[in-house]
């Protein structure tokens, strides 16, 4: 599948499973997300490949227990929690899973995004588990500051509130030095938010040397067990 829009969208759905699709855009097309969902329960989504020029799953507000598994993602902007709190009544996204993946030259990797916006939403109980990053420019990546164009939100702190998030067994590389970079709302820290097992090299864009990544949080709470690398940075 090859469209210039969006591919798929589940919108106000109930017990779908999606499998063994490939969809497919250029790297450098814009909206042209694989697999949106949002208001929508039970979706299921495993052994389909994914690459394109925007997110490769969007999960939008009002998701609830939506399994992503075996997903080959790039390129494209990895998986994407939101964008969150562009409105200021919206439901929650909880009870999210991504495992056995694998990520290749995209821009993010696993992502949860909210405006700079007052907001009722959520994000609770989401694992990410399982998963490589090959040259992945931000392979973890928690932005609550999101402002696009810089208009209506610059001096506000988002309302979205983060909780109960687990990164799990994900190693690989990053195009960037930071490549855990976790920054949460000023009114709402993110909290219980847990780092086990975690491998990072930094990659200089000539693919010649490795050296160790590092880790970037703001307002951001949990624990970290196993080998972290690079060190968390994670508030106790």
């Amino acid at each position: 599948m090859n469209r210039q829009i969006t591919h798929m969208t589940l919108n106000g759905c109930t017990n779908v499973a999606v499998r063994n699709f490939k969809l497919v855009a250029p790297k450098n097309s814009a909206n042209t997300d694989g697999f949106d969902v949002q208001l929508s329960t039970g979706v299921t989504f495993t052994g389909s490949t994914v690459q394109t020029g925007d997110d490769c799953v969007a999960i939008g507000p009002g998701t609830r227990n939506f399994l992503i598994s075996k997903l080959p993602c790039g390129p494209g902007h990895g998986v994407s929690i939101g964008s969150l709190a562009k409105e200021l009544n919206e439901d929650g996204v909880e009870n999210v899973t991504l495992s056995s993946s694998v990520f290749t030259g995209t821009q993010n990797g696993v992502r949860i995004k909210s405006w700079a916006r007052p907001s009722t939403g959520f994000v609770k109980n989401v694992f990410f588990q399982d998963l490589i990053m090959k040259n992945v420019q931000n392979p973890i990546i928690i932005n609550q500051k999101y402002c696009p164009d810089h208009q209506g939100c610059l001096t506000e702190h988002s309302g979205v509130k983060i909780s109960q998030v687990t990164y799990k067994n994900i190693q690989g590389t990053s195009e960037t030095k930071q490549a855990m970079k976790l920054v949460c709302s000023k009114s709402n820290p993110c909290t219980y938010i847990t780092l086990q097992d975690i491998f990072f090299f930094y990659i200089k864009l000539t693919y010649k040397k490795g050296t160790h990544a590092t880790s970037y949080c703001f307002n951001a709470r949990g624990t970290s067990l196993g080998v972290i690398q690079p060190t968390s940075c994670l508030n106790q």
